[in-house]
């Protein structure tokens, strides 16, 4: 089963003082239910805009995305967004932050609440439900997000470089814990933006490649043919990692260079 379908979708800017911006042309990607699909590019290739499309906070300017086989009119109600920064509220607790999508939508406090317990247990924040989020590091930070997503019974997960600011200790782990979540049998779709091939390649089940903006197309999509579970520790020295990641950057590294040439021109 399809869960998210862009077909044939571009996407369109205004600019103050000239012609338009395309930020993306003619994208036709079906990522199936369960998946986990990561989508890399150079920077400013519209990786972000894409996901927001996918959430319905950006509309396509022609061409359709769909939802379980349904077009999307307006924000996805099947999906949750991870960004790159959090934005956890400061004056809630832990608990309350985890829980605050449940109450949003009507849940009993105390239901919430325990169903926010039980999540913090298991991203192993329990002993910090009562603390704030300017009391914990970047890395439980993520924790408590990820959980506040997790915990919300919606099929399709968007992940917008989440870890990125992250140290590279602290990122193993959370990409340990996120893999953790997914394989435990959760059937989330996840959608993965990061700038770091090493990354997409570890988590995926497909690494997709958009091409240099303007105007980004996908140029390749890579299955992801490693055994499940993986360690993160030992997985990238493996020579069928080492591989795949000569394959992909082989296409990745000549859109990069490009995207490089046209901003020494002024033209990105």
């Amino acid at each position: 089963m399809i869960a998210l379908e862009f077909d044939q979708v571009t996407r369109d800017f205004t600019t103050p003082d000239g012609p338009g911006y395309r930020a993306l042309d003619d994208i036709s990607l079906s990522i199936d239910a369960g998946s986990f699909v990561a989508i890399v590019g150079p920077s400013g290739c519209g990786k972000s805009t894409l996901l927001n499309i996918a959430a319905g906070l950006l509309m396509p300017s022609s061409g359709v995305v769909r939802v379980d086989g349904a077009p999307l009119s307006g924000l996805n109600r099947r999906a949750t967004y991870m960004f790159q920064q959090d934005a956890l509220l400061p004056w809630k607790s832990v608990r309350e932050n985890v829980a605050l999508g449940l109450t949003l939508g009507g849940v009993a406090k105390a239901d919430a609440h325990a169903r926010a317990d039980a999540w913090l247990g298991r991203v192993g924040l329990s002993a910090f439900a009562d603390h704030y989020p300017s009391q914990l590091s970047g890395g439980m930070r993520k924790r408590v997000v990820m959980a506040q997503n997790w915990i919300i019974d919606r099929g399709i997960l968007l992940m917008d470089e989440p870890f990125s600011a992250l140290d590279v200790h602290t990122r193993l782990r959370m990409e340990t814990e996120l893999l953790e979540l997914w394989e435990e049998g959760v059937n989330k779709t996840i959608v993965f933006v990061t700038h770091d091939l090493e990354e997409a390649i570890a988590l995926a089940d497909e690494v997709v490649v958009l091409s240099a903006g303007p105007a980004a197309r996908i140029v390749a999509r890579h299955p992801v043919r490693l055994d499940r579970p993986r360690d993160l520790l030992e997985l990238r020295t493996t020579p069928a990692f080492i591989d795949l990641y000569r394959a992909i950057w082989a296409v990745l590294k000549q859109e990069v260079v490009k995207s490089q040439r046209a901003v020494g021109h002024g033209t990105a």
